[in-house]
Formats: C-alpha cells, structure tokens, sequence
C-alpha cells in the first residue's frame, strides 16, 4: 500500500486492533508521506481543514521519543475511552498582521473523558503554500456531566489573542501538514511530533 493509504486505513481503523495497520507502519507512512510533500509542495487551503477532525494516532515530541525508547518511539494509536478532537473554523481576516500571507481561523481542541469535557481554543492562521497552520490556546471551558465549572481565558489569553496576527509563525506553536485528504490529516508539530486525524461523521 501507499504511505497515504496507509495513514487512511490507520485513521479509518484506529479503534479495531485487529485491522488496522501496525504503529511502526504508520509512522514509516506518516515520514514517507512527509517526504513526498515536501518535494512535490502542493498547497491547500484553509477550507480543505475546516470541521472535526479526531486524534488517532502519535508519536510524541523528538524530546519524549527519545526519552521513551522504542516503547513510544514508533508512536501509538488513541484509546477509544478517550476522545480528542480538532476542529477549525474560518473568521474574518484580521486588519492588522505580520506581512504574512495566511488565512485567519479559530481552532478548539476536545478532549472527552467519561463526564469530563475539557476545550481549549483560539486564534489560528493557515499559511499557504507552506501547509502550516499556526495557533494559540487563549481560552478554556471545563464541563464535568454537563455543568460548566470554568470558562475563560487563560494566560493572559485575551492580551496574547489581541496579537496573535502580528506574531510570525516562528514565534508560533503550529501543525505542519504534510497530508490533508478528505478523510485524514498528518502533520508534524513544533515540537517534532507526527499526528494523525480522521475526520469526524458530519
């Protein structure tokens, strides 16, 4: 199989052990896959990333491969009790910004635990035709069986958000997208770690 239908079987049979494709297979697909878009450097757009998105596999950070050894060094698939999603959404392009060439979003990332729901979410940027979406966690909501017990920014999260557009993307976490298809996404992020995301039922 190909590194990309590989990384779809992998999204598309995260949860059946049975059928889906070995952790050390998926990451040779996921640096394989990394590997062809880099030299073929084909763009997307920030539409193509636009709904939910569910966390299906990882590698960890260079730093935590490291110290893991090859328990966690070829990476690992998501259980199934625990859900943690992406979603991005478009906003309106921002008056004032750094020079670069991007589109403007909001990105929220769930995680759901039995009762327990917690969201963090904030400004993000698509770079094209890098691939690069840049991003920062400015707020937070916590939920446990349907009560709200927190929500509101974090960090100085509402000064950080106010200047997010007028910060460079190297000064910026951010996902580098190495294949967005239809149904999966894989990225590398800042840190060195590889992820990958099926796309939720609409």
């Amino acid at each position: 199989m190909s590194p990309v239908e590989i990384l779809e079987q992998a999204a598309q049979k995260a949860f059946n052990a049975a059928e889906r494709p070995a952790p050390d297979a998926v990451r040779e697909a996921c640096l394989e896959a990394e590997n062809i878009s880099r030299h073929s450097r084909e763009s997307h757009g920030f539409d193509q990333l636009v709904g939910d998105w569910r966390l299906c596999f990882i590698t960890g950070t260079k730093k935590t491969q490291k110290k893991a050894g090859p328990v966690m060094g070829a990476g690992r698939y998501l259980p199934k009790l625990a859900s943690i999603s992406l979603s991005y959404t478009p906003r309106e392009q921002p008056a004032e910004n750094s020079g670069e060439k991007f589109t403007a979003g909001t990105i929220a990332n769930d995680i759901k635990f039995l009762g327990i729901h917690l969201s963090v979410s904030g400004p993000a940027k698509f770079l094209s035709p890098q691939n690069i979406m840049a991003f920062d966690f400015t707020r937070m909501a916590v939920r446990v069986y349907g009560v709200k017990l927190f929500d509101s920014f974090i960090r100085k999260g509402e000064a950080s958000e106010a200047k997010f557009y007028q910060r460079k993307v190297g000064q910026q976490a951010f996902f580098a997208y190495f294949l967005i298809c239809d149904t999966v996404l894989a990225a590398r992020g800042r840190g060195g770690g590889l992820a990958v995301w099926a796309r939720e039922p609409s």
